[in-house]
């Protein structure tokens, strides 16, 4: 009984941060700011979920893949988070010229202007 309600506490947290994530996304105007709200998604709620998976069953195959899975997102997601900042950086064409520059790739722009 104690284990379902801990296992349904840890669901429950979980929803909520994705929830709250959600919200963030759709209330923030920026891709920079809406990109704040992705983390806790993709770092907190996982942790929970594998969390509720090692409480229902124990140390079994199926908490090891679990706990693989989270394993792999929390090292991954800030990567995935810092490439797309710079893809975000670049499609402004803030870091457009930089980047170029630093290729030996000057030329112009979409807008007719030199880069």
């Amino acid at each position: 009984m104690a284990r379902a309600v801990a296992v349904d506490v840890l669901l429950g947290l979980a929803v909520v941060v994705v929830l709250a994530g959600s919200a963030g996304v759709l209330l923030m105007r920026d891709a920079y700011q809406k990109l704040h709200y992705v983390t806790p998604v993709s770092m907190v709620a996982p942790v929970l979920a594998g969390l509720a998976v090692l409480v229902q069953s124990g140390w079994t195959a199926a908490s090891g893949q679990a706990w693989l899975v989270v394993a792999i997102m929390l090292i991954t997601s800030p990567f995935l988070a810092h490439a797309t900042v710079r893809a975000i950086w670049i499609r402004d064409d803030r870091g457009a010229g930089r980047d170029l520059a630093r290729a030996g790739q000057v030329g112009e722009r979409h807008d007719g202007q030199r880069l």
